[in-house]
């Protein structure tokens, strides 16, 4: 079991001794490139314990050095990108020829600028990026348009814009100059163009964008075009904050609900009945704490409840009260409910609903009444 935990495919174990980055090594492969032992690999999916025995154009791999981090201050009118098949410039265009190969930490558009984290080692870059690890980025925008502070907040609840789920944004409202604004947003998830689509969506045009901050690392005084590099003791640092954080983060937990769909990654929302149940459908309600138990009460059995004064028992669930003297025309009396287990599957979810948990909620206009019914009114 320890010899299989030690082993890594190819593409990752190169991307880590700083070579390529995993999709480049899996066209390098493609293209015969690289060897293990003489002999051409022929997939990416190539399991290995080390490099030992592996060449890249006929060149031994040397063993991985220890990560190197650097801070690059991107100015605008560059690509975050190794080439260009239209023959715009790119970062690399301007990075000093010294350096050993970097691999960029995320991208920043043609035009934003700011700061852009660059490494040796293509899995760290891979841990800075995933949304999973929580790590902050933080952007100053100056945008031409008029908003305010309580819309700007409304977005820590998240927002979607054209079907694309954003998570929690912390934006303030820096301050005005003429009819521009300046605003400071913080996020951890880093989607494609997400700051210039959320400022849009508010009614804004974003003119200017620079990113100040990446987790721990901040843009500081660096100058445009200027690179320096982090301390081999702050990365350390920093990789032990994200070990702790790793290990504060509850794990996922699977609610065992009749019907709900298994499977859900960990960013999925938390399962929950749907609103739309069948008849005899159990519904599911939150238990007392500690109790570790779930109540569930069968919702056709009080469609039709004893009339006040009848005498009818409440007996628990799955027992048969006394028998009473029936009139002829009495209905028969209602089997007992089967276990949860043995209960239909509940109904899906309404198409028409498409609020989930933590979802903002939009509010009405100052002046004006709410409508009857709520949001879910609205057409």
């Amino acid at each position: 079991m320890a010899d299989e935990r030690s082993q890594h495919r190819i593409a990752k174990l190169l991307a880590r001794a700083g070579i390529a980055s995993r999709r480049e090594v899996e066209r390098m492969i493609a293209e015969g490139r690289i060897a293990k032992d003489g002999v051409a690999l022929d997939t990416p999916a190539t399991v290995l314990p080390s490099l030992d025995g592996v060449t890249v154009d006929g060149e031994p791999v040397a063993a991985a050095e220890p990560t190197r981090l650097f801070l690059f201050h991107k100015p605008t009118g560059l690509l975050t990108a190794e080439r260009d098949p239209s023959g715009r410039a790119t970062i690399y265009d301007r990075l000093p020829k010294d350096l050993p190969r970097l691999v960029p930490v995320g991208r920043l558009d043609l035009n934003t600028e700011g700061l852009l984290l660059m490494t040796t080692d293509g899995e760290f870059k891979r841990q800075l990026e995933l949304p999973a690890t929580g790590v902050e980025r933080s952007y100053r925008a100056r945008a031409y348009g008029v908003v305010s502070q309580q819309q700007l907040e409304e977005l820590i609840h998240g927002i979607e814009i054209e079907g694309v789920r954003y998570g929690a944004i912390d934006a303030n409202l820096e301050r005005r100059t003429g009819a521009n604004v300046w605003i400071e947003m913080t996020l951890s998830e880093g989607k494609n163009r997400e700051v210039r689509r959320v400022l849009e969506f508010l009614g804004l045009r974003v003119s200017r964008l620079i990113r100040t901050r990446y987790g721990p690392f901040v843009l500081g005084d660096l100058p445009v075009g200027e690179i320096g590099e982090v301390r081999g003791a702050d990365i350390a640092a920093f990789r032990q904050t994200l070990k702790v954080a790793a290990k504060l983060r509850p794990p996922v937990q699977d609610v065992a609900v009749p019907g709900a769909r298994r499977g859900a990654g960990r960013n999925a929302p938390p399962a929950r009945p749907p609103l739309g149940r069948g008849v005899g459908a159990p519904v599911t309600r939150r238990a007392p704490p500690g109790s570790g138990a779930t109540a569930t009460r069968n919702p056709s059995a009080l469609r039709s409840p004893s009339p006040a004064g009848s005498g009818a028992s409440s007996a628990p669930r799955g027992t048969t009260a006394a028998p009473r003297a029936a009139s002829p025309t009495r209905t028969p009396a209602a089997k007992p409910v089967a276990p949860v287990a043995e209960q239909p599957a509940l109904a899906t979810r309404p198409a028409q609903i498409k609020r989930k948990p933590g979802w903002a909620k939009p509010k009405p206009k100052a002046g004006t009444k709410p409508r009857a019914g709520g949001p879910r009114g609205r057409k």
